[in-house]
């Protein structure tokens, strides 16, 4: 059984995610769903195979061997790059392999907000994309890096684990280092970062208290930094980075926050109506005046939603139920769809009552 052939297979169906274990037919994830692929069971020795076929290094072996899981970027050609998990599960091997096509998506293609372009383009800040495992935070700042790529003369350095999409230099010089290779962690990478005479820095994701202080420090010193958080949207984001800090040192995490922050963009892929891929609804949050109180003060927090809603006509923002409600009204995702992934059905059942 041939490695490159199941790949091209799934991406060929459509899958966003190649699932492969021992004792299992491939399985692909196609608009959310696992669903099963119509080829062989995997053995061991073929899975023994599709290592060989990878050309794994060393380094990654040791790796896999001593932590039982290793991550890595794989490409095939004419196909496109694969994000890969490899790992031990009932005393096998398995691996689930992420979607990368070659090409970097604009956010026209990727059917995301104008106003992301706005955000790519400043000058410094503290930007994040939020949002589940799969919900296409990687691909989004990649297209934010290639906005700043193809528009400014800068020196982006991206920390990332893996490297994902591949970036050249167009107008900018962009440096990718993978942690693990290049750097030991994120946090490492981010403070080697600032000694690179970088504009933007991109950190793969702000996993711990270490790497968010130095995120903050580098935008305090001018910088403009993009990171991830496994967070549903913009009121969560910023309670759980406050939250990663002990009680006496977070009320200078807010006064920080506040005067860094410049955007939260929160996603979520919502299965079209027709079972024809996947559209994504997207939250904004701009740091306006109201957010910044909202986050020097706990008990305003309810005003970073307010602040949402008010700012639509004039920053662009919008919440996820504002959001899905356009791609309901569209025709584009089904009512019990929009329900089951808005911030408050209840609410949103109303409206639509109220439009129909």
């Amino acid at each position: 059984m041939n490695l490159d052939e199941i790949l091209k297979i799934g991406v060929e169906q459509g899958a966003s995610d190649i699932h492969l274990k021992v004792g299992s037919v491939p399985l692909f994830r196609i608009n959310a769903d696992i669903v099963k692929s119509e080829l062989n069971t995997i053995t061991k020795e073929d899975f023994e195979a599709f290592i060989e076929q990878m050309k794994i290094d060393k380094f990654l072996l040791d790796k896999l061997a001593t932590n039982r899981q290793a991550d890595i970027g794989y490409g095939v050609s004419g196909v496109g790059r694969f994000r890969v998990n490899l790992f031990h599960q009932r005393g096998t091997l398995a691996g689930v392999f992420r979607f990368i096509p070659f090409a970097i998506p604009s956010l026209k293609e990727l059917r995301l907000p104008d106003v992301i372009e706005t955000i790519a383009m400043k000058p410094r800040g503290l930007i994040l994309v939020t949002g589940i495992t799969g919900s296409g935070k990687s691909t989004t700042l990649a297209s934010m890096v290639n906005i700043i790529n193809r528009n400014k003369r800068k020196h982006i350095v991206t920390i990332e684990d893996p490297i994902e999409y591949l970036h050249t230099d167009i107008n900018s010089s962009v440096i990718q280092r993978q942690v693990g290779y290049d750097t030991i962690s994120f946090a490492s990478g981010l403070k080697g970062a600032l000694r690179e005479d970088p504009d933007v820095i991109l950190v793969g994701e702000m996993r711990d208290r270490e790497t968010i202080t130095t995120a903050i420090e580098a935008v305090e010193t001018g910088h403009l930094v993009m990171s991830t958080l496994h967070t549903k949207d913009a009121t969560e984001t910023i309670n759980r980075i406050i939250a990663s800090f002990d009680l006496n040192q977070q009320h200078q995490i807010r006064l920080a926050l506040s005067s860094t922050i410049e955007a939260v963009i929160s996603q979520r892929l919502i299965p079209k109506k027709d079972d024809n891929g996947m559209v994504p609804a997207v939250e904004i949050m701009i740091a306006t005046e109201l957010v910044k109180e909202a986050i020097l003060d706990a008990d305003k927090s309810i005003n970073i939603k307010r602040s949402i809603e008010m700012n639509e006509d004039t920053y662009g923002t919008q919440t996820f139920d504002k959001s899905l409600m356009d791609l309901y009204k569209a025709g584009e995702i089904s009512l019990s769809k929009a329900l089951e992934f808005a911030s408050n059905p209840n609410d949103f059942e109303l409206k639509v009552r109220g439009i129909e």
